[in-house]
């Protein structure tokens, strides 16, 4: 038997165990109506980072591009989405399924934040409870016909990254770093783990880059020099793009109106990587 065994095969990542007692991780399958063609996962090995922000930027840039677009906040414990985009509806259970919550523009997004009675409401849940609250957002939520579904990971890779990784279809992740090398190094983690699993890294966002003064109009480099593009060389990672600190966002976000926010183009080296995938799919479908 593996050492520290939890004994619950579904969350387990070792194969070849013994003692294993069923045919390991089952792929999760959607509601009948449901048609999801990309799922997208952003990720950092690290908290702080402003993984859940470009989460929302890249949804919102998606969709201001005319995709129809899914979040699904797997940051079951400290979920953030539906607050930057403003959302307060509530999730509805019907015969057919859970109906996710729309932001603005059109955005479903499903949360725990979302079925909870209060938003400061704790949720002090397992690893194995979190697993199964993410697969069963995935499968019973009716997501309608959606050109990208993106799943907003908690820190780390622990249990829900292995989760995405294994049970939903997931085709290439998007990482999320800050210019330090303690924070590079541990985005190095999520990106290791990514290609043990056959899971592509779309791209690397460097967030809180640098600061634009006011008055001289210069970048400052306040938390040292950008290392992405020195990070993304080094894993191979295809695409890389910084994001500035910048207030006005934060104020936004405050606000519930991230959808308003203009990345002017900054967002185009990952987006494009993401629009890569469709032309793929699109190419090995005319093959057949």
């Amino acid at each position: 038997m593996a050492e520290e065994c939890s004994h619950n095969c579904s969350s387990c990542g070792v194969s070849g165990c013994g003692d294993r007692t069923d045919q390991g991780p089952i792929v999760a399958q959607t509601r009948p109506g449901t048609t999801i063609k990309h799922v997208i996962g952003i990720v950092s090995g690290k908290g702080g980072v402003g993984k859940s922000l470009v989460t929302s930027l890249v949804a919102a840039e998606l969709r201001r591009r005319g995709y129809s677009v899914g979040i699904l906040d797997a940051d079951v414990t400290g979920p953030s989405i539906p607050r930057t985009f403003g959302v307060t509806d509530r999730l509805r259970a019907t015969v057919a399924g859970l109906l996710p919550s729309e932001t603005a523009s059109g955005i479903g997004i499903v949360s725990t934040n979302l079925m909870l009675p209060e938003d400061d409401a704790p949720v002090a849940w397992r690893g194995p409870v979190v697993s199964n609250c993410i697969k069963q957002f995935y499968e019973e939520t009716c997501w309608g016909e959606l050109d990208y579904l993106l799943v907003d990971m908690p820190p780390g890779t622990s249990d829900v990254l292995l989760t995405v990784f294994q049970m939903l279809p997931t085709e290439g992740i998007v990482t999320v770093s800050a210019p330090q090398e303690l924070v590079a190094m541990i985005v190095g983690k999520a990106v290791n783990l990514a290609h043990h699993m056959d899971v592509n890294v779309i791209g690397l966002v460097e967030n809180m880059a640098y600061f634009v003064c006011d008055e001289c109009d210069k970048k400052h480099y306040i938390y040292g020099e950008p290392q992405g593009a020195e990070v993304a060389k080094h894993y191979g990672i295809p695409a890389y793009t910084t994001l500035p600190i910048n207030p006005a966002f934060a104020k936004l976000c405050d606000e519930g109106r991230v959808e308003e926010y203009d990345v002017k183009g900054a967002l185009d080296p990952i987006i494009e990587q993401i629009e890569a995938l469709g032309a793929t799919q699109a190419d090995e479908e005319a093959a057949e």
